[in-house]
């Protein structure tokens, strides 16, 4: 009973944490890595067993990666307004994530004494925007803003994941490869397809009062046994999301139309409710129990800082370079850049016989705090240049386009 209580308040103060971070600026991560270490050291103090729970984090990780594409990509409109901003986001997290993964690969190499492909391995998870903890993040930005954030962060986690499965795949590089891996995509978007729709009729036809989770566990079951044939599941995940999010605009296809869009919008929209939940409680679930997994020891681990501070400024120093390339303002996006949740999955599926001492839960640990504080800062900023601007009537004007306009 007594686990049952703490399990309670955790999730309890979990919620206070993320409703009072609007206000605080304060990423809710932060707050439960803290949480979570505090709970491990009252343990320690009180010499309470608890046996090991990284298959539970790796288990809570792969379906809170599932949960928060899916609700970001629920969030997202496909309409003509909208395709400048796709492309912008899509260029950001693409460029973003090869030049950064390059970066780190080459310094791994040069430095670590490691072969390049290992080194690459290991930088993917360190080079991906965790949308776990931008999406959250940017509620209360713009709509502009909030959407780049969501699709730059989402489309991170999608090109992360594929480059990530793409190399420790394929130990040689080549015409064949590429022409697998574009099977694969091909194979993934028909089977998506019919998968959506196949589901979006579920959620139309089904009259019982169990109707939502059934989908939900067939969306988990297709995602797990597109990734036992290595095909780039999150994309399944992603146009699932977009395509039932979307019906509206999509009403001009016959096959839509027979959907009955006006009816099903309303069971999206519960759909839609259930999956914030479910990810609200996944993704605290999770970086509470990773909290829990740190030690001290971690924190302060002097052989790691200099590389998790020089990689969290090359990163941010990346993206300044690409947000003036594609003329958005860096104010806020330019500290919206968070690793977490996917760094960690990603970090704890690298084979043993390609892990480099670099690379260890301490530098995880390190790049994920500094990448958080540099965002909640940035964002206590931005909040207090609008706060300004709107004091001074006289600039409000003026000032407030530049500050809120995306492009």
């Amino acid at each position: 009973m007594s686990i049952i209580i703490t399990i309670c308040l955790l999730l309890l103060f979990a919620y206070i944490f993320d409703i009072s971070s609007s206000r605080t600026k304060i990423p809710s991560v932060i707050l439960l890595l803290i949480l979570g270490w505090g709970v491990k050291l009252a343990t320690n103090l009180l010499k309470i067993s608890i046996p090991d729970l990284m298959p539970v984090l790796t288990i809570l990780g792969t379906i809170g990666l599932i949960l928060i594409v899916l609700e970001g990509s629920l969030e997202l409109e496909l309409n003509k307004s909208k395709f400048k901003i796709i492309g912008k986001s899509s260029f950001m997290a693409f460029f973003s994530l090869i030049l950064m993964c390059l970066g780190i690969a080459y310094a791994f190499y040069y430095f670590g004494g490691t072969t390049f492909r290992q080194g690459l391995i290991n930088a993917i998870p360190l080079a991906i925007i965790s949308s776990a903890i931008a999406i959250p993040s940017a509620r209360n930005l713009i709509t502009e803003k909030r959407e780049f954030i969501t699709y730059e962060s989402s489309l991170s986690d999608i090109f992360g994941v594929i480059l990530f499965n793409f190399i420790i795949l394929n130990d040689n590089i080549g015409l064949i490869t590429f022409g697998n891996f574009f099977l694969q995509l091909i194979i993934i978007i028909v089977l998506s397809f019919a998968s959506t729709v196949g589901l979006a009729l579920l959620l139309k036809n089904i009259k019982h009062n169990v109707k939502f989770t059934p989908i939900v566990i067939l969306i988990i079951l297709i995602y797990s046994i597109s990734k036992i044939y290595h095909l780039p599941s999150l994309v399944f995940i992603l146009l699932f999301g977009l395509f039932i999010g979307n019906l509206e605009e999509l009403k001009k296809f016959k096959l839509i139309r027979k959907l009955q869009p006006e009816i099903l919008n309303k069971e999206v929209q519960k759909f839609k409710e259930l999956i914030i939940e479910s990810t609200f409680l996944i993704r605290a679930l999770f970086f509470l129990l990773f909290g829990y997994m740190i030690e001290t020891s971690d924190l302060i681990n002097s052989d790691t800082i200099s590389w998790a501070v020089v990689i969290t400024v090359s990163l941010f120093l990346v993206r300044f370079i690409l947000l003036k390339i594609i003329k958005l303002p860096c104010s806020p996006l330019l500290f919206i850049a968070p690793r977490g949740l996917i760094t960690i999955l990603l970090f704890l599926s690298i084979p043993i016989s390609q892990q480099i001492s670099i690379v260890n839960k301490s530098l995880i640990i390190q790049i994920i705090l500094l990448t958080a504080f540099i965002m909640m800062f940035g964002l206590m900023n931005h909040t207090k240049a609008k706060n300004d601007i709107i004091e001074d009537p006289e600039n409000h004007l003026d000032e407030s386009s530049s500050v809120d306009k995306i492009s």
